[in-house]
């Protein structure tokens, strides 16, 4: 879901949108068990940021991560296929 929400019409909505997507699946392989999970339901008085899905550009999303990795280092984000993994040789980086 592209924001935060823990009202019903709308969760309600994304499981029968996730169901039909899924129907042609189903008529091939049937179905014994459908289920839906909620989690972090607050009291509704935080706001959660929505993530920008609609945007376009590539320039914010590398001005971010050019930020991000200035202020915390080139290892504060990486791939999670690579999290755990040994990095093996490294060539360390000058500032510029």
């Amino acid at each position: 879901m592209p924001e935060a929400t823990a009202e019903t019409p709308a969760i309600l909505a994304t499981a029968r949108g996730l169901l039909a997507a899924s129907a042609p699946l189903i008529e091939v392989g049937g179905i014994t068990l459908l289920g839906v999970t909620l989690a972090n339901l607050g009291e509704g008085h935080a706001i959660q940021l929505a993530l920008p899905l609609g945007r376009t550009s590539r320039y914010e999303l590398d001005a971010a991560l050019d930020e991000i990795r200035d202020r915390f280092g080139s290892d504060a984000v990486t791939r999670a296929v690579l999290l755990g993994r040994d990095r093996g040789i490294t060539v360390p980086l000058l500032p510029d």
